[in-house]
């Protein structure tokens, strides 16, 4: 594939649906370039144009997959000087019990615990540490996808995955001071109820409390990715953002 001098390169973890879908979509159509990561192979009918050569199978629950997939991610930006502008934490997982139910702090087996964390917590750090010189010499930003669930007890993500989201709030706070002095931004975003395609039952019970009475779009979480890796926002970091429509209110 031949690259654009210039152009600005994102590396994005989870972009097989979702919010990892519309921020592709923002991203690219802005004109960067996007590096996907995901568990599944690259699907011919997803929304970004360089297709799979800018796409890479990564099992994050796996720390030997991951360093594999940062070896390939620094190989592939030596074609571009080297720099990336954006690294996006977005990938998660949520389990539940067979029948769909939260698991709670009594009822989660121990390995559950250590999946849930290698993905949404291990990975960031180990994904930032990797890529820390192409991101530094890009001045870049990296964005970790937390949750709503991070700092309150929801009725639908289990205990794992919302203290893997506290932890990984409080690691935006520790990276935005470690990395900073190298002109790395480091900020968090925390959802809310947001619209995809698998909702749980009783969402629209949680609707009626939020106080703009709808659920959130993936655009609109996209949106705001955006901005965090803008020069709109070059004197944020170390900051979690809200995107719930006042739920944490």
């Amino acid at each position: 594939m031949s690259e654009q001098p210039g152009r600005k390169t994102l590396v994005l973890t989870g972009a097989s649906r979702g919010i990892g879908h519309a921020t592709v979509k923002r991203f690219s159509a802005d004109g960067w370039r996007v590096i996907t990561c995901s568990r599944q192979d690259f699907a011919e009918n997803c929304p970004w144009p360089a297709g799979p050569e800018d796409h890479i199978k990564i099992d994050l629950s796996d720390p030997e997959d991951v360093g594999s997939a940062v070896a390939e991610i620094r190989h592939r930006l030596d074609r571009e000087g080297g720099q990336l502008h954006a690294l996006v934490n977005n990938a998660g997982i949520s389990p539940k019990t067979p029948e769909g139910a939260r698991l709670n702090s009594m009822e989660t087996p121990m390995h559950t615990w250590r999946d849930v964390f290698q993905v949404n917590f291990f990975a960031p750090i180990l994904l930032a540490r990797g890529l820390f010189k192409e991101l530094a010499a890009a001045r870049g930003s990296v964005v970790n996808v937390t949750s709503i669930a991070g700092s309150r007890v929801h009725p639908f993500a289990g205990t794992a995955y919302a203290t893997s989201k506290a932890a990984l709030a409080s690691l935006t706070r520790e990276m935005a001071a470690d990395f900073g002095p190298h002109g790395i931004r480091v900020n968090a975003i925390a959802p809310g109820e947001i619209e995809t395609a698998i909702l749980s039952p009783g969402t629209e019970k949680i609707v009626e409390n939020i106080p703009l009475r709808r659920l959130g779009s993936t655009d609109e979480v996209a949106e705001t990715i955006f901005f965090l890796c803008s020069d709109a926002s070059s004197y944020v970091s170390g900051s979690e953002i809200h995107i719930n429509g006042g739920q944490h209110v």
